[in-house]
């Protein structure tokens, strides 16, 4: 436990991967945008120009259709570090074979080259996510998403200019490229050992040829986590919008803005530069754990941004604003869904998970391609059109996982409120199991306790409040959402026992409920005693044949700074009086779990300890 401890708090681990990976995407960037300026240096018609483009992106991605879930079981039995320092070995191999292709000026080479170092990312991307929670505290993962994603994408602004530089310098001698791909590929080699020493987390684990029947087995698994099933999708859209967009960006600058190669790498730029600002704001913004009130936000965003780029007229200056807008709405999308990814499957299934993901990312891009052909190729959609074609359809992916998944519009309500009326701190997240049934205990400060509450949690919370209050018109709509439990007031006791014991099913099946123990809300700031009712939950969580593999515990919470507030009843009345501060400082702090056994005497003791 020490050494684990250690190594998640050792920054250099981590800023070794984050070299590692940066190198990788700088090399992958430089090859793509190499061949493809080099293609459209050529004397071919724009037919030929698209069908090529369109090759390359193809190639790159297949790799990952066919190898990215072997590259998950080698994530899972061997350490994720010795897994990437083979593969920065296999890269100085498929470099020194891309060298040959430039030496003698041979597509086809150039062509195997990309395919080539598709196979190495394919390998490389289920370690490479692996690692992050391995690396950093689960309270730093979105930070650390950030940054790897801000990395990733500044490599691909780099990369592109670098390209762009290369080709025109070296001219005719593009071998000089070769030399310099190589001598990368060995930096990336040296990044790589400075990645901390971490243990195969399945051993055991057996391999099997059969990647279809494992991928279908995987998303079987993923189907029962509706969190981590809409985070797969989202991973995937992301990535088929992106290589969309990529694809058309050519053709956009140099027949919509007649832009030349410098210029087209500058698009790039703009786009890659926001999607790394974004990721880094997102990283900030989720406040220490994974806030997927973000990915509205940012679907939202990607969606009016890719209309706005199909308006015609845009000056060269104005499209690279747009896109640099789009890319930081991209960034606002994608690090909730990477942190998700990564932190809700199971510690040893979680690299053939990310695989999978990594997989179907892949198969977006590489429908990508396909969609392209269509788009211009069939129906002879202009790279403005396009755009549009990309906005639509994000917008309508949007409403489809609102309507799938309602709570995460309340959760993208209760970041913005958390961030404008309320400064939310949060304390004591590594207490809150990441799987299980919980009961999560707290003291009644105010009418939007509730709200902060599941702000607060990283998981989805069940609110259990009283039925007088959830029937009021202005709280119904907005609990209904996130499956609010009313509870019927004390003077018919059957039928609250009832609704106790239904809650006790609801944590028995691994949901999260939070009771407010007190039964009411506080008149004088001081907290009242706690009454027995959640015993009777907590015994009906714990009988019955259908037992959890994770036995459900009690998560006492305070809530604290809401005392004084308008929601209060502090000064005698609610509302009506002026705020003595704008925005408020609130802090929510969970404490270590307690056993289904507590009573409500050590419950609210542990409370009280919360709030000294």
């Amino acid at each position: 436990m020490n050494q684990n401890k250690s190594q998640k708090t050792s920054g250099r681990g981590f800023w070794s991967l984050f070299v590692t990976q940066f190198q990788g995407a700088f090399s992958d960037n430089i090859l793509q945008n190499l061949v493809i300026f080099m293609i459209l240096g050529l004397n071919l018609s724009l037919a030929e120009k698209h069908e090529i483009a369109e090759k390359v992106n193809a190639l790159f991605c297949l790799p990952f259709i066919l190898f990215s879930l072997y590259g998950g079981f080698l994530a899972d039995r061997f350490s994720k570090r010795s897994v990437t320092i083979a593969v920065k070995i296999f890269e100085i191999a498929v470099m020194s074979f891309v060298c040959a292709g430039l030496v003698w000026q041979h597509r086809q080479f150039l062509l195997m080259g990309i395919f080539l170092m598709g196979i190495h990312s394919a390998f490389f991307g289920p370690s490479k996510y692996g690692l992050l929670p391995e690396l950093l505290a689960e309270k730093k993962l979105s930070w650390g998403n950030g940054l790897i994603e801000f990395g990733t994408y500044t490599a691909i602004i780099l990369g592109g200019v670098a390209a762009a530089l290369m080709h025109t310098f070296f001219g005719a001698n593009q071998a000089w490229s070769g030399v310099v791909l190589i001598a990368l590929a060995f930096f990336g080699l040296g990044a790589s050992l400075g990645i901390t020493r971490v243990p195969a987390a399945d051993p055991a684990r057996k391999f099997r040829l059969n990647f279809a029947g494992q991928i279908f087995q995987i998303f079987s698994s993923v189907r029962q986590d509706r969190r981590l099933a809409l985070a797969f999708l989202g991973n995937a859209y992301f990535s088929f919008l992106g290589a969309l967009l990529l694809l058309n960006m050519f053709f956009y600058g140099a027949y919509v803005l007649h832009v030349g190669d410098v210029q087209i790498s500058y698009l790039k730029i703009a786009l890659a530069l926001g999607i790394g600002l974004g990721s880094v704001a997102a990283g900030y913004a989720s406040g220490g754990r994974i806030e997927h009130g973000l990915i509205p936000y940012g679907a939202f965003g990607l969606s009016i941004i890719s209309i706005m780029l199909a308006i015609p007229g845009w000056s060269f200056n104005a499209a690279l604003a747009w896109l640099a807008l789009l890319g930081f709405m991209g960034g606002f999308f994608i690090v909730p869904v990477s942190a998700i990814l990564q932190h809700q499957p199971e510690p040893s299934k979680k690299g053939e998970v990310l695989a999978a993901a990594n997989w179907l990312s892949f198969v977006g891009s590489f429908l990508a391609s396909g969609v392209y052909y269509i788009l211009t190729g069939i129906f002879n959609l202009s790279p403005l059109q396009i755009f549009l074609f990309g906005g639509v359809l994000t917008f309508a992916g949007a409403i489809f996982v609102l309507v799938l998944s309602p709570d995460s519009f309340v959760r993208a309500f209760l970041w913005l409120a958390t961030h404008t009326i309320y400064r939310l701190r949060v304390e004591g997240l590594e207490n809150f199991p990441r799987r299980g049934g919980v009961l999560l205990i707290s003291n009644h400060v105010s009418f939007v306790d509730w709200l902060l509450i599941m702000a607060a949690a990283d998981r989805p919370v069940r609110i259990l409040m009283g039925k007088d209050y959830y029937d009021k018109p202005w709280v119904k709509p907005f609990a209904k959402v996130p499956r609010v439990i009313p509870i019927p007031p004390e003077i018919r006791p059957r039928e609250v026992i009832q609704a106790l014991h239904e809650c006790g099913q609801v944590i028995q099946k691994g949901d999260v409920v939070c009771i407010f123990a007190e039964g009411g809300l506080t008149r004088t700031g001081e907290m009242q005693p706690f009454r027995r009712g959640f015993e009777h939950m907590m015994k009906s969580a714990m009988s019955g044949i259908n037992q959890p593999s994770v036995p459900p515990v009690i998560v006492p919470a305070a809530l604290i700074g809401l005392w004084g507030s308008i929601f209060s009843f502090e000064g005698g009345k609610f509302l009506w009086k002026k705020p003595p501060q704008f925005p408020r400082t609130i802090t929510v702090r969970f404490g270590p779990p307690l056993p289904p056994s507590a009573t409500p005497e050590e419950v609210q003791a542990a409370v009280e300890g919360l709030m000294e």
